[in-house]
């Protein structure tokens, strides 16, 4: 079996060469084989693009692709058209796989022939104190609401998973990334997946190490743009997805909601503290979980609601562009923020 990895990336030069020995330092068994690294460049003025040009000296499997456009599922099927292997390894450059990733995921392949895609175990990694305390709330389920690839201990059939590789002949049968979709592209394309009869798989065998960014405003941008995404996907495909995307948006609804009619009834004033009560001590109690250390404590709750405010308020504004208004993605709400 083949494999080719595709890699989109603009601006890593910090984390480029580093994913890419990652992948090269790959143990596969006999009779599989890593033919090539397509690293696709949204036009990087940082130095990455030298430093890509050092890797493709140093090994022929490693190639270059310009993306002009910079969005990332027209990266995704630049490299996949590029592909000719039997399976296609999606990575992003600020991701260090472990030596037997792409063994562990071909061997998942070959336990059931109906399986489409699998993807391994994020362990979140961090380059200062800001990315250390927001690794630490995405690693908890409070924070990213039982994201399976970020918190699930054990294998099992998923939904969707990060870091995925495909067989590469599932594209020629449902088409590839939709690149209207700047964010959430891999939530589609996974729903195509299910509908045409194939699994999706999460082994905990195959790790990966995720560098988190260090920037509060980048975290908030990121997860405004899931949720916001998140209404078009579901648009697309007629349906909402999975149940846990809408906690966010109703946790926002009932915060103003009950702003506006507490005051009309103690009933209603008592239950809508209680629960507003719950959610800060719950944010609390998973907190305390993580860190003991009061500093970090309080930080680590400010990130649980960076990423569900940000993300409810991306979603209720997706809802009012995609749903209400009926309108189309815009070439301003195309670009990627970071």
């Amino acid at each position: 079996m083949t494999i080719s990895v595709v890699i989109p990336c603009r601006n890593e030069v910090n984390a480029i060469e580093k994913c890419v020995v990652s992948i090269l330092s790959s143990e596969l068994d006999i009779g599989n084989t890593l033919n090539d690294i397509f690293i696709v460049d949204g036009e990087s003025d940082d130095g990455t693009i030298e430093k890509i040009e050092k890797l493709t000296q140093l090994d022929p499997r490693v190639k270059l692709i310009s993306n002009p456009d910079r969005i990332t599922p027209i990266a995704f099927n630049l490299g996949i058209k590029a592909a000719t292997s039997d399976f296609v390894q999606i990575i992003g450059a600020r991701q260090f796989i472990s030596s037997n990733y792409l063994q562990e995921c071909l061997n998942c392949f070959e336990q059931d022939p109906k399986i489409g895609c699998v993807g391994g175990a994020v362990e979140n990694s961090y380059t200062n104190e800001t990315s250390e305390i927001i690794a630490m709330a995405m690693d908890s389920p409070f924070g990213v609401g039982g994201s399976n690839f970020r918190i699930k201990k054990e294998s099992c059939y998923v939904d969707t998973v990060g870091t995925p590789m495909y067989r590469r002949s599932i594209f020629n049968e449902i088409g590839l990334f939709n690149e209207v979709l700047v964010r959430n592209q891999d939530d589609e394309l996974n729903y195509r997946v299910t509908q045409a009869g194939y699994k999706i798989y999460f082994t905990h065998k195959a790790t990966l190490q995720y560098v988190v960014r260090a920037s509060y405003k980048g975290l908030k941008n990121q997860y405004f743009q899931y949720g916001y995404w998140k209404v078009y996907v579901n648009k697309l495909v007629g349906s909402v997805t999975t149940v846990r995307q809408l906690f966010p948006s109703l946790l926002i609804l009932g915060i103003l909601g009950g702003l506006l009619i507490f005051w009309i009834n103690p009933i209603i004033a008592t239950v809508y503290f209680l629960c507003l009560f719950s959610y800060i001590a719950l944010s609390f109690y998973f907190a305390i979980k993580k860190t003991t250390d009061l500093m970090k404590l309080f930080k680590i709750i400010g990130v649980f609601y960076i990423l569900h405010f940000s993300y409810g308020w991306g979603y209720l504004k997706g809802i009012i562009d995609f749903l209400f208004l009926n309108k189309k993605p815009s070439n301003g709400s195309k670009k990627l923020t970071r």
